[in-house]
């Protein structure tokens, strides 16, 4: 599994990308806030230009999302869009998926449960 890790205080945040089955994903883990977030874009964003396809991102090891952690998954979502892919978040927690809900943004991204829901590339 290749692995790249972003660190950052005082909330650890560690990114990793990895394959499930054929299909790469890329996992976060950790709190994804204002001071994170910067970090969180940076490495997404390298992550998909290694890969192909759709862009997996398990958030499932994600306890907490602040509104500059939301800007940054708008943001990436749009730049993997305008290469003609798509994004899909795995995963989220019950609090964090509570304030996509809020912001009526579990309409605009593909949300799933667990990667096999997904269904075609």
């Amino acid at each position: 599994m290749e692995q790249a890790t972003v660190d950052s205080t005082p909330n650890n945040l560690k990114v990793e990308t990895g394959m499930v089955g054929a299909e790469p994903v890329i996992r976060v883990q950790g709190e994804v806030t204002l001071g994170t977030a910067p970090q969180l874009r940076a490495q997404l964003l390298a992550s998909a230009r290694q890969t192909t396809g759709t862009v997996r991102v398990d958030l499932s090891q994600v306890s907490y999302m602040d509104s500059s952690g939301v800007g940054t998954m708008v943001y990436v979502k749009r730049e993997i869009e305008r290469t003609g892919r798509r994004m899909v978040l795995i995963g989220l927690q019950p609090r964090v998926r509570s304030v996509f809900e809020l912001t009526h943004l579990d309409k605009f991204f593909t949300i799933v449960q667990a990667d096999g829901e997904m269904g075609g590339p």
